[in-house]
């Protein structure tokens, strides 16, 4: 996976989300566009039959379909999404990624602050 740091943004602009990130033949490319100590807020893009395999973390997260179909799979229960849905995936629970079609998807993690 070809990783880009978050960089600083112009303010007061619109930003297409779906056009900081470029397929890649084979390859999920992503793209850190915000980081603090409460989060962070990537896009990524998935070739077809890409996928990031089963893993839990500790926060929740928000997952937008910008492009494309992906299948989300959380606790074992496939989720298929397509442009412009949203599907939550809650802290520690199991989880995987994998793409059905080409596809980009922004991921917006919320860390507790309490820990």
């Amino acid at each position: 996976m070809t990783t880009k740091k978050a960089e600083k943004f112009p303010t007061a602009e619109p930003v297409c989300l779906e056009k900081l990130v470029d397929y890649a033949p084979d390859s999920i490319v992503s793209r850190e566009i915000a980081k603090n100590k409460s989060g962070t807020v990537s896009v990524f893009a998935f070739d077809a039959g890409q996928g990031l395999s089963e893993h839990t973390a500790p926060f929740d997260a928000i997952v937008q379909i910008l492009d494309g179909e992906g299948e989300i799979i959380i606790d074992g229960k496939k989720v298929i999404t397509k442009t412009g849905e949203t599907v939550i995936m809650p802290a520690n629970i199991p989880h995987a990624v994998n793409a059905n079609t080409s596809f980009k998807m922004q991921l917006i993690m919320l860390k507790d602050k309490k820990k």
